[in-house]
């Protein structure tokens, strides 16, 4: 007789909780599910693939939900278990590479065709950057981390990372110019 008494008073609060945990996990993937999405496409270049780990990195994200203490940290650790679950992804197989194009994210921001081409022509020169420097470079523009978060998420010195920025919008603007130049000379 103990025992039922016992259970029937423990459903509810178990309940009650996971209705909670519920909303909280829908809160998040809402409120952060494009910005996910959208750094996983920049990190991977295949929507498909991009789709995966995004959907790996929320399922990772309800099995550890009651882990996050801080709900305004919430970008920064559902960027973290993407940043794994990418890693992950090379160590189980070898993936073939397709050359996709990142025009086939769409823009609903830009109005004009000359903005839609620059802003085609800047990511394809950050996906040429080595993934030390365009990583870093796009948790900063994309996921508008500052320095010492990207440091905190890549697990290095800020300092480095403070460099790899540099470097990055360097050899960015180097590409760039490059790309100009020979516009230029074409036209």
């Amino acid at each position: 007789m103990f025992a039922n008494w016992r259970k029937k008073s423990v459903e509810p609060a178990v309940s009650s909780d996971m209705l909670s945990k519920q909303r909280r996990y829908n809160s998040l993937v809402k409120a952060l599910h494009a910005d996910i999405f959208r750094y996983a496409y920049w990190l991977c270049g295949d929507k498909h693939v991009a789709e995966d780990i995004t959907q790996e990195t929320f399922l990772r994200a309800w099995r550890s939900l009651d882990s996050l203490k801080d709900d305004k940290a919430a970008k920064a650790w559902l960027i973290t278990i993407l940043r794994r679950e990418n890693a992950r992804r090379f160590e189980r197989k070898q993936f073939d590479y397709s050359d996709v194009e990142q025009d086939t994210l769409e823009d609903n921001i830009s109005n004009s065709s000359e903005e839609q081409t620059e802003q085609y022509l800047i990511r394809r020169q950050i996906g040429k950057l080595d993934i030390e420097y365009r990583e870093p470079l796009l948790l900063q523009l994309i996921g508008g981390f500052s320095g010492d978060e990207i440091a905190e998420l890549m697990e290095l010195n800020r300092n480095t990372v403070m460099t790899r920025l540099f470097r990055a919008r360097s050899q960015l603007k180097e590409l760039l110019e490059k790309n100009e130049v020979r516009g230029q000379s074409n036209g």
